[in-house]
């Protein structure tokens, strides 16, 4: 435990103390306030029946930063070792894959989840500027938080795996992209052409947005739960052996 340690915090470091974390940080705060700010000019114009956070996470500008924050966090993790040559050290040192594989995880996982905290800070805002409270509850923002965090599970090792997969940072992005993209499309499968077909309740057990609406009122279903926290480990342990055999070719 105490290597993994070290080397989650070595790894949590990259983020918190260089302009690259504190850039994502600054960027994916702005578009959580530009996403607040269209859900509070809706709010003027007419009376919404939802809470504002899942107002804020059906808006576009929510998935335009959501989509984009897992390449950001993940493309770096194992491409740039691999591109620099300081992975091939990192795998002759005392130190396991699983430690290796998981502390990258584990510290990507961590920022991925600090990035949600400036969201208390806008509802709290909120409060101070109106004199009102949140036209949200406790529930709601329980739900939504913990499925942001479940989702994050394992979109975080679809881009850890993505990056293992080549030594460029670009193509690791790309690929992280284009999964996730493809993850959260077959999830509209339903939407776009009904429900009449055999396959629509498997589309609706992998749909992002579905869990989003669901837990976001304050709903618990476990199945997402399982989904997601089954898929990170089975991403986690494809990356492993991804990784382990790149360790014993060389």
């Amino acid at each position: 435990m105490r290597t993994l340690y070290i080397l989650y915090k070595k790894e949590l470091k990259h983020f918190m103390t260089t302009p690259f974390g504190w850039v994502v940080l600054a960027f994916i705060m702005l578009l959580q306030g530009f996403s607040l700010t269209s859900v509070l000019e809706q709010y003027e114009k007419a009376p919404v029946q939802v809470n504002m956070l899942y107002s804020c996470l059906s808006t576009p500008i929510f998935w335009f930063y959501f989509i984009f924050i897992f390449p950001l966090i993940t493309m770096k993790q194992f491409a740039e070792e691999e591109r620099s040559g300081t992975l091939e050290s990192l795998m002759t040192a005392p130190v396991t894959t699983s430690q290796v594989v998981f502390s990258k995880y584990l510290s990507s996982y961590t920022f991925y989840a600090i990035l949600w905290l400036p969201v208390l800070l806008h509802i709290k805002i909120f409060t101070w500027v109106t004199g009102s409270p949140a036209p949200v509850s406790m529930p709601e923002m329980l739900g939504s938080f913990s499925i942001l965090l479940l989702i994050g599970s394992f979109f975080i090792a679809v881009g850890i795996l993505a990056s293992a997969l080549t030594s460029s940072q670009i193509i690791a992005a790309i690929i992280t992209f284009g999964l996730l993209v493809f993850l959260i499309f077959i999830g509209l499968i339903p939407s776009i052409a009904g429900d009449s077909f055999e396959g629509a309740p498997l589309f609706h057990y992998v749909s992002v947005h579905e869990h989003l609406s669901y837990f976001s009122r304050g709903l618990v279903d476990l199945r997402p739960i399982v989904f997601y926290l089954s898929m990170s480990v089975l991403t986690l342990l494809f990356t492993h052996h991804l990784v382990d055999y790149r360790r014993w070719k060389h």
